[in-house]
């Protein structure tokens, strides 16, 4: 279960990336409701971390949490800011999710 809790709060720590992002690009009472957004996921992301690593160890809980959140930020930016898609960038995404699928297979 604490593994389901730790993807989710890897997922919120994409969320509250995708907020700031989003509040780049805006002004007035939308920077305010994105600002929210980052503060609502950033909040749910650190409760979800802290309650996963009751039961998992640290050391493999925190680097897949952030490789989720790195992973799916990269993703919302090639999506939704146009960001460039290259092969290198992919390949080294591919590389990063190899490697938190070997953090999860060893502990």
């Amino acid at each position: 279960m604490n593994w389901i809790i730790l993807i989710v709060a890897g997922m919120f720590e994409s969320g509250f990336a995708f907020c700031l992002g989003k509040m780049k690009e805006v002004s007035g009472t939308a920077w305010w409701l994105w600002g929210a957004g980052f503060i609502i996921c950033l909040s749910l992301s650190m409760i979800l971390l802290a309650k996963a690593v009751q039961t998992l160890p640290i050391g493999t809980a925190y680097p897949v949490w952030t490789g989720i959140g790195a992973v799916g930020t990269v993703l919302l930016g090639i999506i939704f800011f146009n960001e460039p898609a290259s092969f290198l960038r992919l390949f080294f995404i591919t590389t990063l999710i190899a490697s938190i699928i070997g953090l999860k297979i060893v502990s």
